[in-house]
Formats: C-alpha cells, structure tokens, sequence
C-alpha cells in the first residue's frame, strides 16, 4: 500500500477518533444472535484482518494455534475502509468482538486510546532486540506500553541496474588508463592508439565496480556525470517524486516528529538547519534528473526500469516479485541489484520511513491472554511462512531470509523510522508531501520548513 491510499485513510480515521474515544460510554446494543452450538464447545477467538492477500497465512495459522491451544480461531476477512470503526463497533454491539485484529502501526494510538488496544502481556518473551529491530519496537511502542506485536513492514531501497554499472565500471577504468586521470577528462589525441594493458584494465575495471553501488547521493551525481549511457538509456536516476514513502529518507534523519516512537509531543523539531540542507539536496536534484512530478507514478517508473530506461530507482519490497518474474518473462534482460538508501552527503545521513503493520489485542477481548498468545504465535512461530504466503517481509529478524535483496529491506528497515502515531498530526504526511513538491518545483526550501514547523506546533497547541 503507498503511502497515498494510508493517507486517506488516517483521515478518515481522524474523522471518526472522538467516536472512538467516547464510544465506550454508549448503551450497548442489542446482541446479535449467537453461533451454532459447535462454536460454544470452545473457546473462540475471532481474528480480523482486511488484505486478502494474508488470507492463506490466517487461515494455517488459525488452524495450527486452534489444535495447539484446543481452541477455535475464526478468521474474519473485513473491508479496509473505516477499519478500525469496524472494530470498535463490533466490539461495542456484538458477541463475536475481534479479540484480535491487524492494523498499521500509525494507528495504534488511536486504538488505544479508545480501549482498543491492549498493553501486550509478552508471555512469550518475543519483544526484545533478538527477535525485533529497534524500529519494529518503536512502531509498537506508545507511551512507553507495547501496545502490539510486529508482524510485517514496508520500507523503500535503492535499485540498481548492474549491467549497466560494469559498463560505467569498464568505461571509468579505460578513461583513467589513457588519461591517467579518473576525471572525466577526454583522452589526448595520440592516445588513440595506445594499447592498454587487458590485466591492468580488468583490475581497474574491477575496482571500479566494487565501488559503484553509491553511498551517497554525491556517488550517483558523479555516475551521472561520467556515465556514457547505451542507447535506450532515458536518464541515471528516476523515481515517484510524488510519493513521500520514496522521499523521506532525504529528511528523515533530522526532520523529528514524535521522536522514534512517533508518540511524544515534547520530540518535535522540523525546522533546524540539517534539514534545510538536505532539502537543498533535493532541490538541487531537479537539475540532474528532471522528472515531472505531476505524472510520474510508481508503476511507470518501476516500467522504466524493466525497459532499461534507468540505472537506478527507489521502491518498496514489491519489486522483488516483479523484477523475479520479468526476468522470467524474458521481459528484463539486465543484472541488477539492491541496496541501502544513500547518505544525502558524506556529512548528512539518510533514513528511511517505514510502515509496520501489527498484530493488536483487543482490550474488549474477554479472552485476553489467548488473544495475546495468539498474537505472538502468529509474529514469532508463524513469521518464517509469511513471506512464501503473502509476499510480505517478516518484521521478526530472526526469521532466516533466503533472498539477498529480502535482507537488503530488512537492514534498511532496522534503523528506519517509522510513521508517527500522534493524531493531533495525522495531516503532517500530507503537508509535507505538499512541501516536497514545492522544493522539487524550485522554491525557498528554508521558507517551507519554517511553515511547516509552524503549522504542526499549533496543531499540538503550541504558540509557533
């Protein structure tokens, strides 16, 4: 899910959230009928989720936790659209209350702050640095509380087109070898016919490669710069520059909004100078690669990739699925490769966000401690299945990955910061997506962050 869609629905969960927080004083209403009589021999728990796409990792989990337990796991498949009012509802008006449920991490302060969210018991002891990152348990943190147990997540890395880095690689070496410069100096005109060493050049070419993969925005700068680009090649970078999931890492490591756990209000600091300077970054990239943010999307550039129009773009773990099955198509003729999101400079660091998707349990349960057993069943013992079953990265790192670009998300999503939960700033993603597009578009970077930083301190009611 991109980060467009998640922002309509934060805002129509904002919509609802005093409903959430007032609903618990309401008269209950009439109770539906009860199940047949085979549902009552057990204990039932009835587990809620919204993407269809977990429906065969629920459905064997259920089954497997039901004949460990002795108990019945019912899955519910429900509509995402006003999801969690779904669960307050249910669990207000009914006898079949999701005793626990999935929801974005950004959500849970919300949830818990309407009792539908429940200071995890942690029987099992899973909610430590072995099993989860410092981000996973930042994302189930609030107010100090575990709230939740981390099930999946969503970060953004770099790709590259390898082909076309040992065809830079191969051109730097030779340039360097007839110039005896590794600038991008032209070769003097009797050099033409001078025979270049091939042990020396394969050595050159070697160390070349082994550096191309950029470690800071600096590095794809200078690719840009000295790269003699195939036919075919449209440009050395492109990206969705409309999407925040995929520009964040510019801002992320300075641009504090909750702190790391996303739920203190105290931990607010946006405009300072570290961010100012990676924006002007990011401004200054419109330069080198031009891309018309009003219609570029994530699809179409991914497109752009496959077709080997780019060498490198950003994008989330779907990638690894689309590229395995271009390749098998014979759609995609190129090697390519995965890796960490490059610092913005050798003296600014990048971070990415990240979306964690989490196993809740629900404070109306009458069957807590089940439901918090079967929590941290479905993120501990089920989690080596989920990516077979669904496509989504496990958040649990003890789960032994078998695809090397798989363990490139999970290092990047490590040290990642997640979406804060304060709802007092459920609007910040769209203000600062708005913000983005008005830096890329050439405007005072220094100007935008300060109404930036003014427009969120009055939300949390605080003179700017």
């Amino acid at each position: 899910m991109h980060i467009q869609s998640r922002l309509i629905k934060v805002a129509a969960v904002l919509a609802m959230a005093a409903a959430l927080l007032y609903g618990s004083t309401l008269p209950p209403a009439v109770q539906e009928e009860s199940g047949p009589s085979w549902i009552e021999e057990k204990d039932t728990l009835y587990f809620w989720y919204s993407d269809e796409a977990l429906t065969d990792f629920v459905n064997h989990a259920a089954v497997s936790f039901g004949e460990i337990e002795d108990v019945r796991v019912i899955p519910v498949l429900t509509s995402d659209s006003e999801y969690l009012e779904a669960v307050n509802q249910k669990s207000l008006h009914s006898d079949q209350v999701p005793d626990v449920y999935l929801l974005s991490h950004e959500s849970l302060e919300k949830a818990y702050l309407a009792g539908l969210a429940y200071e995890v018991e942690d029987g099992q002891g899973i909610l430590d640095e072995e099993h989860f990152s410092p981000a996973a348990l930042s994302a189930v943190t609030y107010h100090g509380k575990k709230v939740a147990y981390p099930l999946f997540f969503e970060t953004s890395v770099l790709v590259y087109n390898k082909t076309y880095l040992e065809e830079w690689a191969a051109q730097s070496a030779q340039r360097e070898l007839l110039t005896g410069s590794e600038s991008d100096g032209e070769p003097e005109e009797d050099s033409t016919g001078v025979e270049i060493d091939a042990d020396l050049l394969a050595q050159k070419t070697e160390e070349y490669l082994q550096s191309s993969v950029p470690v800071t925005v600096d590095d794809i700068l200078n690719i840009a710069d000295t790269f003699d680009v195939p036919e075919g090649v449209e440009g050395v970078m492109k990206w969705d520059v409309s999407d925040i999931l995929y520009n964040y890492w510019i801002v992320g490591n300075y641009m504090i909004v909750g702190g790391d756990a996303g739920d203190d209000d105290s931990l607010v600091n946006i405009s300072n100078q570290e961010t100012v300077s990676c924006l002007e970054v990011y401004k200054a990239l419109n330069q080198f690669f031009y891309i018309e943010s009003d219609t570029v999307t994530y699809d179409s550039v991914i497109q752009d990739f496959i077709d080997g129009k780019i060498v490198f773009t950003i994008a989330t773990s779907d990638i690894v699925e689309r590229l395995s099955q271009a390749k098998e198509a014979g759609e995609f003729d190129f090697e390519y490769g995965f890796a960490a999101m490059p610092d913005v400079s050798p003296k600014l660091a990048s971070r990415s966000m990240s979306v964690t998707n989490t196993v809740v349990v629900n404070g109306y349960s009458a069957h807590k401690e089940l439901a918090d057993r079967f929590a941290a069943y479905l993120a501990d013992e089920c989690a080596a299945g989920l990516y077979d079953q669904t496509g989504k990265i496990p958040a649990n790192r003890r789960v032994a990955l078998d695809s090397e670009q798989l363990r490139v998300f999970q290092q990047e999503y490590a040290d990642s910061i997640p979406i804060p939960k304060m709802m007092e700033t459920g609007n910040y993603w769209l203000y600062l997506e708005r913000l983005f597009a008005r830096a890329w578009n050439g405007e005072d970077v220094t100007a935008l962050v300060e109404e930036l930083s003014q427009q969120i301190t009055l939300q949390l009611g605080r003179n700017p």
